[in-house]
């Protein structure tokens, strides 16, 4: 029976749409400009423990367009998900907080940014994949060069 208790676990509890927020700011005179917009994408990951081996996840995307230095308008998603994860050593369990959950949150987050604009009367805007593998190890390594350097970071 006290091998039952040790068993890994990790299961998606539930994965929902946290934050959505659409602005623009000058409409309705911007839309009646003929100029290519410029888009900017930023994403970001946050992992909070939510209980005893329950953690939320979540994938913010926040997209800026702008014709010439007027915004056009500005979307901003907030994707979470909570998975219960346990019994998995701790040198995994990073990778599974930043990496693995992520990956099965982000599919939501880009069909929500493409609805979101089409909704809003624009093209759809296709976030392009992500590999958040790569994305987990510059944040580790800069993580570790500003430790090194004497800078102290909280993760609250």
């Amino acid at each position: 029976m006290a091998d039952e208790d040790l068993t890994p676990v990790f299961q998606i509890q539930r994965i929902y749409l946290k934050d959505l927020s659409l602005e623009q700011p000058n409409s309705p005179q911007i839309l009646v400009e003929q100029a290519q917009p410029q888009v900017d994408i930023n994403l970001g990951v946050g992992a909070e423990p939510v209980a005893e081996g329950v953690f939320e996840v979540t994938v913010t995307a926040t997209v800026t367009t702008k014709v010439g230095d007027r915004a056009l308008f500005l979307v901003e998603a907030k994707q979470a998900g909570i998975f219960e994860i346990r019994n998995i050593p701790d040198d995994q369990m990073q990778g599974l907080i930043g990496i693995v959950c992520p990956q099965m949150i982000y599919p939501y987050l880009r069909a929500i940014i493409s609805d979101i604009c089409t909704r809003a009367g624009f093209p759809p805007i296709l976030l392009t994949e992500v590999n958040f593998q790569a994305m987990f190890e510059a944040q580790q390594q800069a993580a570790s060069s500003e430790a090194g350097s004497g800078i102290i970071t909280s993760l609250n």
